[in-house]
């Protein structure tokens, strides 16, 4: 499910000798991503969208690296548990309110040279289950875009789980560790609601 995703992580620096502006780069990122879509297809794309883009929903965070947590089976939206692990913590301010949120690591991509670098955000905020799809959303991330201990995340990116489509998927919810108290008015909306 994710695999989609990740490959467009590079997209804004495919763009880089065209001078984009932020916006113009998250723009066709999310058109991007609409175009690629593996579950919504046809005329259903048109049903897809996003908050607009906002450069206060890209926030440089402080990484804390946890070393050896223990590996954990998070609940899905199926029948079958993934395990993960606690990489790390990032934390950092939404309109002057601290929060954090942790960053996963799943033990089955580990073992795959393509994606054994990628790690994982699932979240859900005050927006969930109204504007946004009540399962959370999710933004990856490669080990090598947390630098000096930090990490820019950007909440433009946020994107739905493959659940909030159709059934059939095995969707991670999102830890109660990893539900903001704040509304992330960025990313993804709802399936089918402007």
């Amino acid at each position: 499910m994710r695999f989609f995703f990740l490959s467009l992580l590079l997209f804004p620096f495919l763009c880089e000798g065209q001078s984009l502006s932020y916006e113009d780069s998250l723009s066709n990122f999310q058109q991007q991503y609409v175009k690629d879509h593996e579950v919504v297809t046809d005329k259903s794309k048109k049903r897809m969208n996003f908050f607009p883009v906002s450069n206060e929903y890209r926030i440089t965070t402080v990484f804390e690296r946890k070393e050896n947590s223990p590996w954990f089976l998070m609940n899905t939206s199926g029948i079958e548990k993934k395990q993960y692990r606690v990489y790390g913590i990032i934390r950092f301010s939404v309109h002057d309110t601290p929060v954090q949120l942790q960053v996963y690591q799943s033990k089955s991509l580990m073992g795959s040279e393509k994606y054994k670098e990628h790690l994982f955000i699932p979240f859900t905020d005050k927006t969930s289950g109204i504007e946004t799809y009540g399962g959370g959303r999710y933004i990856d991330l490669l080990i090598s875009d947390i630098t000096n201990n930090r990490y820019v995340i950007d909440f433009n990116k946020a994107y739905n789980p493959y659940c909030a489509y159709t059934t059939g998927y095995n969707c991670p919810i999102p830890p109660q560790e990893n539900d903001l108290a704040i509304t992330i008015y960025a990313g993804e909306k709802n399936f089918g609601k402007h």
